[in-house]
């Protein structure tokens, strides 16, 4: 016959029955078990708009203030550096135009050609620091997914716009002018206002870098999905029609030498466009 043993015989140091159940929950709740099927972006992403803080009108006003005024002191520098060797930049504009002498109607005129030379390249100068005070501004108010997307197209609109004006330097301005320089060229003496001449080669050049930005406005608009390559393509008829149109208005000559060339640019730009729209998934 075994003999038991009775609780008071029992050593103290004796170990008590261990419940099977409640060790588990114990160690579940010191060490979970790891789930390999979480997605960590997911999480960080809903970490981050659990971060994010929304900003009252008045600190988006704030904000929009102080942008600006960063904007507005890169500009001013710009155009403070440019007027110091604004002789150097009249110098380089009057290159594609050989064999014209140019003249000072009214006192004080090529003064403020000056300060027009020297702000125009000023704004272009500063435009790296403008388009970082924008992107700076609505950064915020973009998805993850947008952020990305947003410094490929800031670069490559930065991009376009110095092709266009070296396009307009380069072949637009040389076949305007040699169109005016011929046509009359043995009835008439080549002596040009200085002041119109600046406000035609300021002119092109702007608008051809303008010009140069469809791609840019392309992509921004299949990112948004209001249309996609086959509706860029299915339109190519009324495409055509508006550069045609578009080379006619920021021309600010009448020759068609000059409206052909940036009509079949922006032709070219945008069917451009289309195979980085296609390129993108859109």
């Amino acid at each position: 016959m075994l003999e038991t043993v009775s609780e008071a015989e029992q050593p103290k140091d004796f170990p008590p029955p261990v419940d099977e159940d409640i060790a588990e929950t114990a160690i579940a709740t010191i060490d979970p078990p790891v789930d390999n099927n979480v997605d960590a972006p997911d999480e960080i992403d809903e970490l981050d708009e659990i971060d994010d803080v929304e900003m009252s009108l008045f600190d988006h006003l704030e904000e929009f203030r102080s942008r600006i005024f960063y904007a507005l002191i890169a500009v001013i520098i710009g155009v403070i550096g440019c007027f110091a060797v604004v002789n150097k930049i009249v110098a380089l504009l009057e290159i594609p135009a050989q064999g014209v002498k140019f003249l000072q109607l009214a006192p004080g005129e090529y003064f403020f050609v000056s300060i027009k030379v020297a702000g125009y390249s000023g704004l272009l100068v500063s435009s790296p620091a403008i388009l970082y005070q924008i992107v700076r501004f609505i950064l915020p108010g973009l998805t993850r997914k947008e952020k990305r997307a947003i410094a490929p197209i800031v670069f490559g609109s930065s991009i376009l716009f110095v092709l266009g004006i070296v396009f307009a330097y380069e072949l637009l301005i040389p076949a305007a002018l040699n169109f005016f320089i011929s046509y009359g060229g043995d009835v008439v003496e080549q002596f040009w206002s200085i002041d119109r001449y600046f406000e035609f080669v300021l002119l092109l050049l702007f608008s051809t870098g303008l010009a140069f930005q469809i791609p840019v406005i392309q992509a921004l608009l299949a990112m948004t999905g209001i249309v996609n390559s086959s509706k860029m393509l299915a339109g190519w008829r009324y495409v055509v029609l508006g550069a045609v149109i578009l080379g006619a208005v920021l021309t600010p000559s009448t020759d068609p030498m000059t409206q052909s060339l940036l009509a079949g640019a922006v032709g070219i730009l945008y069917f451009g466009g289309i195979f980085l729209v296609k390129a993108m998934g859109k």
